[in-house]
């Protein structure tokens, strides 16, 4: 993959806002893949983190690995943490979160790995060093704390999977 190629490889599916947070965002990860963009990226990365976190409201952490095609809708009060591990395909809506939580002794207990062409509903919580499917949808305000497995529907506080197979 070229490098025009990684900067837009979200575009077709996001529209307007989507499409500007992520090239903002791959130009950011670029350091992520690049020893030699880690040092002059830097000066860019607090900006983006300056724009996209403070001004637009999505805090998608430039070290965040990310799969190809993530679509974003609506863009707004996203959290996302760092250490996440996000597969290709995958779709996030508004006021979601993920990441990790602390531990009462004061370590983290791991960010999520989420798995490929998963669809993540708005207000969904995904807390801790878990891991989710491929081809999962998960329903509006949905909390999950435990592993997901492969192509199932999970809705509900906590999240229960209500279907498999789909």
């Amino acid at each position: 993959m070229n490098l025009i190629q990684f900067i837009f490889q979200d575009w077709k599916v996001n529209t307007t806002k989507g499409r500007l947070i992520l090239v903002l965002f791959r130009l950011a990860n670029l350091g992520v893949y690049n020893n030699f963009y880690k040092f002059i990226g830097t000066p860019y990365r607090f900006l983006y983190t300056f724009f996209v976190e403070w001004v637009l409201g999505v805090e998608l952490q430039w070290r965040t690995k990310v799969g190809k095609g993530l679509k974003l809708h609506h863009g707004q009060a996203l959290v996302v943490n760092g250490n996440t591990v996000l597969g290709s395909n995958c779709s996030i809506r508004q006021s979601t979160t993920i990441g990790s939580k602390e531990l009462a002794d004061g370590s983290s207990s791991g960010s999520p790995t989420i798995g490929n062409n998963v669809d993540i509903g708005n207000n969904v919580s995904i807390i801790g060093g878990l891991h989710i499917g491929d081809n999962v949808k998960i329903g509006s305000g949905t909390i999950v704390v435990k592993d997901i497995p492969d192509n199932c529907v999970v809705v509900g506080n906590p999240g229960k999977v209500i279907k498999n197979n789909i």
